[in-house]
């Protein structure tokens, strides 16, 4: 019965859409779950397609909220009075809430898909977050604590790798116990006198990606907090072990990254877990760690009243990116802000052939795929109001001739339909013009591994010219441009044929039939590394991307499902390299 009076419709449809959200939630906890079942199994496909499902499922229940209200009632026409008060009575029922942050956002998605972008503002939807988050675990602890003053650090450390009920036996236990308390017993070290009270915080679920459970926690020397977390992996015998336990703060933020997939982690208070990782990880704002547990809606949330804020309290101007301008779409970036806006373009120059859809498409399978540490995710983003004055005469005039069909304009503002917004990286291209030789040389083998491990991971980058990458504040290289790439299934690996004449030997023109999906690695010296400072340095590091062979055995491997190590960290860090006689 669908009900179009105003008596007690607002906290009718506020309550619609909150049991939208809490079905969201229970259906994301499930197959988060799941992991831990996933990872003991060692069923790397299964963790693949459930990966990719749980991202879809925050669009799908939206959707099936919206289908509620439209069937439950008359929401045709906007009513200020009826959502103000929808938004009060939504307000009222996140008071003993667990999730509130996230069912804020969740309200404001389906609202957005309702109505105009002019009711985009906080009379209507959480622009501002209604709610605190802060000590909402106090019912719901997200760690737990060990003690090693007490009870022995070796003691603690079994203790807690034994907490999670990892439902498979240990290769050696015992073996792992000692090389952690080895390597952490550095960390628990004090110069004071007498040695100040030592605590192990250690979060209560396992933190799941591709082939490894990662426990994630905080060592306490008196009010110091320092940080680590340990890799667990399961070997062919599907026993557990420990690979090896990560303290840098540098090589805790690569486990972190936006350049990786999203970890499955099972919490019921996300702003809790949240907390804690910030605690841990100062440099990554509560949007990245937010999107790196799977919320990747509240990390938008959180990007976009971040981005509000920094636009209130700044008054530079947004400029052209720096670099070679792109084919396909138009960037534009900040100076103070640490993000790129990227727009598809109306039209393409050839030799481009594609269209809007399939460049949507390919930044769509980019979310989707495991992205090794070597693409940077993306936050997409409809109907976004920059304020008029803010751009620069030279970028004004670019987007106008570039982006028209996504444009707004009026007197105060610019809103741009549809946009993508990446991590600023400095430009391979730019960078190599500026590195002395330690980090140029770091910089092409950096350049090489992110081929290497893209391709592992099924994903053929397409253009691999230096420009369509970036490098992070850590010096990593990571790829950027999307509209070219494909699965490694997708094209077909060639040999250049060897020249019978002396006419086709020096022919400028490829003189043998070249199909729209063949590509040739031996040109990758003429058409990629033809850089002066990086030819030499790649052609040492990486000769065997040159070779067809290589990619044709990376296809086979694909086709035959097996997956390579990726690991997030340096593989001299991990145990079995470090102590090789104890594998044995």
């Amino acid at each position: 019965m669908r009900v179009n009076n105003h008596a007690g419709l607002g906290s009718k449809i506020a309550e619609a859409i909150l049991e939208g959200f809490n079905r969201h939630f229970t259906l994301f906890q499930e197959i988060t779950q799941a992991a831990k079942t996933r990872f003991e199994q060692a069923d790397w496909e299964g963790e693949s397609s459930a990966r990719k499902e749980r991202i879809y499922y925050y669009d799908l229940r939206v959707t099936e909220a919206l289908e509620t209200l439209k069937q439950n009632f008359e929401l045709e026409e906007f009513d200020q009075a009826l959502w103000q008060d929808v938004k009060r009575w939504y307000l009222w029922l996140l008071y003993d809430h667990i999730q509130p942050e996230l069912a804020e956002s969740f309200y404001n998605s389906v609202f957005c898909r309702l109505f105009d972008s002019r009711y985009y503002n906080n009379d209507y939807i959480f622009v501002k977050p209604g709610t605190a988050v802060e000590f909402l675990d106090l019912d719901h602890p997200v760690y737990a604590s060990f003690y090693p003053d007490t009870e022995g650090l070796e003691a603690c450390l079994r203790q807690m790798l034994l907490s999670f009920g990892l439902e498979r036996p240990w290769q050696d236990i015992a073996r792992d116990v000692r090389l952690l308390a080895q390597s952490l017993d550095p960390v628990l070290i004090s110069s004071l006198r007498p040695a100040p009270h030592r605590q192990l915080h250690v979060v209560s679920s396992l933190f799941f990606r591709n082939k490894a459970a990662y426990i994630v926690g905080r060592a306490f020397v008196g009010l110091e907090a320092r940080p680590f977390v340990i890799p667990i992996l399961i070997n062919d015998d599907l026993q557990l072990y420990v690979d090896t336990v990560v303290t840098d703060i540098n090589d805790l933020a690569l486990i972190f990254s936006f350049t990786r997939a999203y970890f499955m982690v099972n919490t019921d208070v996300p702003s809790g877990l949240v907390g804690f990782l910030k605690s841990i990880l100062p440099t990554k704002s509560s949007a990245d760690l937010y999107t790196c547990i799977g919320f990747q809606k509240q990390g938008k949330t959180l990007f976009y009243r971040e981005f509000l804020h920094h636009l209130e309290h700044s008054n530079d101007k947004l400029m052209i990116a720096p670099g070679i301008k792109g084919m396909v779409m138009s960037v534009f970036t900040l100076p103070s802000f640490p993000y790129v806006f990227k727009v598809i373009k109306d039209h393409f120059a050839p030799p481009k052939d594609v269209d809007r859809q399939t460049v949507k498409e390919k930044y769509q399978m980019v979310k989707m795929h495991d992205r090794v540490g070597r693409m940077a995710d993306t936050l997409e983003f409809s109907h976004v109001a920059f304020p008029l004055h803010r751009f620069s005469d030279e970028l004004l005039t670019e987007l106008k001739q570039s982006i028209a069909s996504s444009l707004v304009i009026d007197d105060r503002q610019l809103i741009i339909r549809h946009l993508y917004i990446e991590r600023r990286m400095v430009p391979f291209n730019i960078y190599l013009d500026h590195a002395n030789e330690e980090l140029l040389e770091a910089s092409v083998i950096s350049f090489g591994n992110a081929i290497r491990e893209m391709i592992a991971a099924n994903i053929f980058p397409g253009d691999m010219l230096l420009k369509n990458f970036g490098v992070t504040r850590h010096g990593r290289v990571v790829f950027y441009d999307y509209d070219e790439i494909c699965h490694m299934n997708e094209i077909r690996i060639r040999a250049i044929p060897k020249a019978q004449t002396e006419e086709q030997e020096l022919s400028s023109e490829p003189w043998f039939h070249v199909g729209e999906d063949d590509f040739f690695p031996e040109q990758f010296e003429h058409f990629v590394i033809n850089h002066p400072k990086v030819r030499d340095k790649f052609l040492e590091h990486h000769p065997e991307l040159l070779d067809p062979r290589y990619w044709k055995q990376v296809q086979k491997d694909i086709q035959e499902h097996k997956r390579h190590d990726v690991f997030p960290y340096t593989t001299n860090q991990r145990f079995i390299r470090r102590f090789p006689e104890l594998y044995q």
